[in-house]
């Protein structure tokens, strides 16, 4: 071998090397940037959030338990919200599209109410902000249960004994108005807690918890199959909206938004007790779970709106498939789960962010960095998709109102606060994303 030959040779050999260690270092990389490959992003909260409000008490939680059962809320006087909200069905009603008042099936699939007390939005589209606003919805939905709330409370305030109770839970405000009543259902449903399963166990250490087949599935979810990329935390929901590709002419998210860039997306739901909570979809389209893994296996309608954080490619053996379904049905109870009120938290919630004196901000990983700004009044704060995902930067506040439309990865939103205070800036795509603007 000549000298050239050998020193080419070795050129080669170490360039090899280099591109071998490098293509292993982005796999490293990659993995790390795994938020599911930590544990800890999986542990139950420690606290139950009350935004904005102190927790409820007791006589509060139990007065909601009590009219979420009472047909009185609706225009003949036979539904509740438990009717289509079973308890007994793990707070759905066990069927594709329920019926209402109107004796019409209703547009979409009723979905659990387990956990919905760190939901940021409510219903399938995100229409509601908030729990109170949510449970006025069904009331007076003319398919639903038909009646102004104004009507309902003119029933129950005629009870003498639903008067007493809502003197005891409310004695500040002691009427029976439409305000105390969303005000207790809404603590009621804060309530509504999941309980631990195998998973947690699992999760908190005890590795015999899951069987080898749970544990496979488990590193396919969080691997190959990408489902972590939607069903991520301790509720196995991200809280955002995506178009998963069911065939549809429901705009979902994107009508309530304005933006077709998300047309036909609706929430992730929480695969917290899914093994009581078929059918699965915002339409109930899908009976059982190897039919909603098989929809993802086929990649559903490929259109513009097509969320990009569903996998691509995955096409697991029988074998994979069944281990899959098991780890999913590990985060059920092994019976049907029941409300239990004294599944509560003693810890404090967590610390909100300090902030950080800049103007400049990213988007990654569905997430603001930093989480909290400070910043002088009339400077513009700039913030960056930084994200392999379109997002949508909102501030809907008395002092200002702003939307950036559809903010494509590269794309930079500039907000200008002219006042001074707190703001809270989200995206509308991807709620659970908060950024907390203090303006000085």
């Amino acid at each position: 071998m000549t000298k050239f030959s050998r020193a080419s040779g070795f050129a080669l050999a170490v360039a090899l090397l280099f591109f071998v260690g490098f293509a292993a270092m982005r796999v490293v990389m990659a993995a790390a940037q795994q938020p599911s490959l930590d544990p800890a992003s999986f542990a139950r909260p420690t606290s139950i959030p009350y935004p904005g409000r102190v927790a409820p008490t007791p006589a509060q939680a139990a007065l909601g338990a009590k009219l979420f059962g009472d047909t009185r809320l609706s225009a003949d006087g036979k539904f509740s919200c438990s009717s289509c909200h079973d308890p007994e069905l793990s707070f759905t009603d066990g069927v594709a599209r329920g019926t209402g008042i109107a004796g019409e099936k209703l547009p979409r699939h009723t979905p659990t109410l387990w956990n919905l007390a760190w939901a940021e939005t409510l219903f399938w589209d995100g229409r509601a902000p908030s729990l109170e606003v949510q449970a006025k919805g069904p009331i007076e939905h003319p398919k639903e249960m038909g009646q102004p709330i104004e009507q309902g409370a003119a029933k129950l305030a005629a009870d003498p004994e639903m008067a007493a109770l809502f003197r005891a839970a409310f004695p500040e405000e002691p009427e029976v108005t439409p305000a105390t009543i969303v005000s207790a259902l809404a603590d009621y449903e804060r309530t509504l807690v999941s309980p631990p399963t195998r998973f947690d166990r699992f999760i908190a250490g005890d590795a015999s918890a899951l069987s080898p087949s749970e544990q496979n599935g488990f590193k396919l979810f969080t691997g190959a199959g990408h489902c972590v990329s939607c069903h991520s935390g301790w509720a196995f929901t991200d809280r955002a909206y995506h178009d998963i590709g069911l065939p549809t002419t429901d705009r979902g998210r994107g009508a309530v938004i304005g933006l077709p860039a998300v047309d036909h997306a609706f929430k992730t739901p929480t695969l917290r007790e899914l093994a009581w909570t078929a059918p699965y979809m915002h339409d109930g389209s899908l009976a059982t779970l190897e039919d909603v893994v098989r929809h993802y296996e086929a990649g559903g309608i490929d259109r513009p709106s097509r969320s990009p954080d569903l996998p691509r490619g995955f096409a697991p053996s029988d074998e994979e498939r069944g281990d899959l379904v098991a780890f999913l049905l590990s985060l059920s109870s092994e019976r049907p789960p029941r409300h239990d009120p004294s599944i509560g938290f003693a810890g404090a919630p967590p610390a909100a962010p300090e902030p950080v004196s800049s103007s400049q901000v990213s988007q990654k990983d569905k997430a603001f960095l930093p989480r909290a700004v400070r910043i002088k009044r009339g400077e513009t704060l700039r913030i960056l998709n930084d994200d392999t995902r379109p997002h949508n930067v909102r501030v809907f506040d008395p002092r200002l109102t702003f939307d950036s439309g559809l903010q494509e990865p590269g794309d930079t939103a500039s907000v200008t606060f002219r006042d001074g205070g707190t703001f809270e800036v989200f995206c509308g795509i991807h709620p659970s994303m908060k950024l907390t603007v203090t303006v000085e």
